[in-house]
């Protein structure tokens, strides 16, 4: 009988150690499965913050494009409104060099 209580205790401690070994294994598995999904999740965060600053900064350069055109478009006008005033004092000017040298 006491042989084979020791066999039992044998048979118990080696179903306990292949446990502890298989409970480790699944352990540094979980482990490994959790990082794996944390790298994935932060690539895929990372990805989208990729897109998204993207897409900000395209919509920044078509806002930038717009104003400067307005700006441009303005000063267009500006211009030919300050080119139309100098062509009429041009010929003020001119009817007055007229007027002078004919005096003299």
């Amino acid at each position: 009988m006491a042989f084979e209580a020791i066999q039992k205790v044998t048979q118990t401690e080696e179903s306990s150690r292949s446990q502890k070994a298989e409970a480790a294994a699944q352990a540094k598995k979980i482990v490994s499965d959790a990082q794996r999904a944390g790298k994935a999740l932060v690539e895929q965060a990372r990805a989208e913050a990729e897109e998204q600053v993207k897409a900000m900064m395209a919509q920044a350069e078509e806002l930038a494009a717009q104003q400067s055109r307005q700006v441009l478009e303005g000063n267009a006008v500006a211009c030919e409104a300050l080119k139309q005033e100098a062509r009429g004092r041009l010929d003020r000017a001119a009817d007055l060099i007229v007027g002078r040298v004919g005096k003299d």
